[in-house]
């Protein structure tokens, strides 16, 4: 039996999707279901940079560099493309 994770998308029009849990959000996620925008899906640009409540592992090192970068005062800021989710998850645009 596969677990299924529910991604949600407060505060836009895009209605929630269901993945497999453990799958990277960046394998899944496109213009046509989800707010989130990506550049180079690998965690250097920073164009997929969100708020993200919920289940997923904390970020690795590199990611965390960035992070500290971007967003150093938002403790739910993640870089999408780098986000495995372990459960349900709410993405939010990053408030400024």
């Amino acid at each position: 039996m596969t677990d299924f994770c529910k991604i949600s998308f407060p505060g836009s029009d895009f209605v929630p999707i269901t993945l497999k849990c453990h799958e990277n959000l960046s394998e899944h996620l496109t213009v046509q279901n989800s707010p989130v925008l990506f550049g180079c899906r690998t965690g250097i640009c920073g164009t997929c940079l969100v708020e993200v409540i919920g289940d997923i592992p904390p970020p690795q090192s590199d990611e965390q560099e960035m992070l500290e970068t971007l967003a150093a005062n938002h403790p739910y800021a993640r870089l999408a493309c780098q986000v495995n989710v372990k459960g349900n998850v709410e993405i939010r645009k990053l408030e400024e």
